[in-house]
């Protein structure tokens, strides 16, 4: 029995150990694994999923995936001509495979942002999800051998939207996926919880008496909040809807933040904020879908053929064409999940500090940006305000004040934000819980309690 935090940025997986929830050490990567995965081929990950399968997975495999197997057959034959390792990759060691070369082989960061995204034809759907049932298999992997013992239950977090424009119908989706990959891989019992309520439910054994609890869990790819009853009187019911008061969410998380801080803050050195020979300002349409990593419609837009002469055209009418020049490096090396990377590095330092300077020597010699608290508190505006109309959301949902604010999730440790927050709810107390483990902790509190 486990609960597995499968984040937007980070997966970690927890067991109960005398009573308490503990996150278990995944020995390639410690207790937290970054949502990141690199194939050398694309083609190549139904292969890899197949060989981690048993053999009664494998049989039911084949009949699902014929044409991938057939089309990774070909790519690995490639790959060994070329003398190049057909492993995939995952956490901080896919991230530096596609450092190394990101014009090479292919990398994805925080697929769970992709699962209700509308208008997926099968193709894509059957790849968001073998890459999931890949990095499942993984860190399932890495936790059976800390555990030393097969796992065979979870319970998985899920926001309360996904990411998609379909509603109910992107979440019906998104958890399909899930629950499909899950169940390849090896779990037999499956169940879901909301990442807020699971965050809640660490929170409330450390209460000594029944309290309103507005949940704020910040999460690399949405923020969710929740009114919760909780306290002595609740922690011991397996059905907890009647103290469920309130549900609010929204697709606004960590990513967005980094996005927003690439696009505001480190675009203007590939000519974002330059103008063009007219005068006129630079159309900023090709720069945003750059940095839109989460959003699969953009980044084939950008990364598109029609793109790359619009941008050749773009720099010849620019006033500085060697800025747009960074942007056509940019294009040609594929090089968006850097560059964003670039501004979430920037993005953790300035919880330790006020300024950080962004090394962008990857896209010419000695370039560089300082970006400040200021500058990250600027281009973060429109996100603070989605997540202060969330939680206001669920406190009119719930026609009651809390008498807490419970926040959680890796995003809230940068001041910035943790300050908002407070702000926002002057007057009542703002707990900031464990940046990173109170999900995985509460998923795990849930696990126990269910399939006991």
């Amino acid at each position: 029995m486990i609960g597995f935090d499968y984040g937007t940025s980070n997966c970690a997986v927890g067991v109960m150990k005398n009573g308490q929830p503990q996150l278990l050490n995944l020995p390639k990567h410690g207790q937290l694994m970054p949502s990141t995965l690199y194939a050398p081929d694309r083609d190549v990950i139904a292969n890899w999923l197949h060989n981690q399968l048993t053999a009664d997975q494998q049989l039911k495999y084949k009949k699902q995936r014929m044409l991938p197997l057939q089309k990774g057959q070909a790519a690995l034959r490639e790959l060994a001509l070329d003398g190049i390792d057909s492993d995939l990759s995952f956490g901080q060691h896919a991230l530096s495979n596609y450092l190394a070369e990101p014009d090479e082989g292919y990398y994805i960061k925080s697929p769970k942002s992709f699962l209700g995204a509308s208008g997926l034809k099968q193709p894509q759907f059957d790849l968001f999800e073998d890459i999931v049932a890949s990095m499942m298999s993984h860190v399932k992997q890495q936790a059976e051998l800390s555990l030393g013992k097969e796992m065979t239950q979870a319970v998985i977090g899920r926001p309360i939207n996904f990411q998609g424009l379909n509603g109910e119908e992107s979440n019906h989706q998104a958890i399909n996926i899930l629950s499909n990959a899950a169940k390849r891989i090896g779990f037999k019992d499956v169940e879901f919880q909301f990442e807020p309520v699971a965050a809640g439910l660490e929170y409330e054994a450390s209460l000594q008496q029944d309290t309103r609890v507005l949940v704020v869990d910040i999460g690399g790819g949405t923020t969710d909040c929740s009114m919760i009853l909780m306290g002595p009187s609740f922690i011991n019911k397996v059905d907890r809807s009647d103290e469920l008061l309130a549900h609010s969410g929204e697709r606004v998380g960590g990513n967005d933040f980094d996005i927003q801080l690439a696009f505001r803050g480190l675009m203007p050195n590939l000519g974002s904020a330059s103008l063009l020979k007219t005068g006129k300002p630079m159309p900023t349409n090709s720069y945003w879908q750059a940095v839109a990593i989460n959003n699969i419609n953009e980044q084939t837009a950008f990364y598109s053929a029609a793109n790359g002469r619009f941008l050749q055209t773009l720099q010849q009418d620019a006033l500085q064409p060697e800025l747009v020049a960074r942007l056509i490096q940019l294009f040609k090396n594929k090089q968006s999940y850097q560059l964003v990377n670039s501004a979430e590095r920037a993005k953790v330092a300035l919880s330790e500090t006020n300024e950080h300077l962004v090394d962008l020597s990857f896209l010419g010699a000695e370039i560089s940006q300082l970006i400040s608290r200021e500058d990250f508190a600027e281009a973060s505006n429109k996100e603070l305000q989605a997540i202060a109309s969330l939680m206001h959301e669920a406190v009119v949902q719930a026609g009651c004040k809390p008498d807490v604010v419970f926040v959680t999730g890796g995003t809230a440790k940068s001041p910035v934000i943790s300050e908002f927050i407070k702000k926002e709810f002057g007057g009542i107390d703002v707990v900031v819980g464990d940046h990173f483990g109170s999900v995985t902790a509460g998923l795990t509190r849930w696990s126990d309690r269910i399939f006991k």
